[in-house]
This record gives structure tokens, sequence and C-alpha cells, in this order.
């Protein structure tokens, strides 16, 4: 996603960085430590690889997140969060914690406990 240069409020500019069914799940996956592509993979499920790499490099673009590559072979790439992406990561994990109070209201723990979030 290319930077806009008009945007009314920064509000907007950010969340231009996480709009998306997948950006705020990358963050929280993130969020518990450096990750290669096929951790997250797995750790997210349901997303295609291709799907998940375009929003990794939307996310380097916006220096929301960072890559590490290791020498030797195979090639080993490694995401973490960066300054930037922690920051975000804040407005990420409030929405999580909304959301978890809300599911509460609406009995769904049982589906809380089984992802680990009670």
């Amino acid at each position: 996603m290319k930077m806009r240069s008009d945007y009314n409020c920064p509000l907007e500019m950010t969340h231009d960085i996480i709009r998306g069914k997948w950006k705020p799940v990358i963050l929280w996956e993130l969020s518990k430590g450096e990750c290669s592509l096929s951790a997250l993979k797995k750790a997210i499920g349901g997303m295609s690889q291709k799907m998940l790499v375009q929003h990794l490099n939307e996310l380097l673009e916006w220096r929301v997140i960072g890559k590490t590559v290791s020498d030797g072979y195979p090639l080993k790439s490694n995401y973490f969060l960066t300054d930037r992406g922690e920051k975000i990561f804040e407005a990420v994990s409030i929405m999580q914690s909304v959301g978890i109070e809300m599911m509460l209201e609406d009995n769904r723990e049982e589906f809380l406990k089984e992802k680990g979030l009670l």
C-alpha cells in the first residue's frame, strides 16, 4: 500500500497501516517475539502465504516491522516489531480487550478459553 499524501488526520494514516483482516493478527503474533514466515503462517492459520507476504511487505514499508535475514543455507528471515510497531500494537491490544469484553457479554466465554484469551 502506498502512503497517501492527502491525509485529513493522523488517525486516518494509522488506520491505513493496520486496516484489513490480517494486519492486526500479524502484529499480535509478532508481539510475542521474533518470528519466521513459516511460523507466522502456522500461528495465524487460514491465510495464504501470498497474502501474508503482501501484508508483511506493507508493514515493512511503513516501518512497523523489521526483518532480519541470516546467512547460510537455507536463508532464514525473521520478522519483529519495531518501536513504531510496538506503539501501534498498544492500540491493537486495546482493540483486543474491547473485543474480549464484548464476547463475554455475548456469552462466548468458551470460545475465548479455547483461544487462550481467558
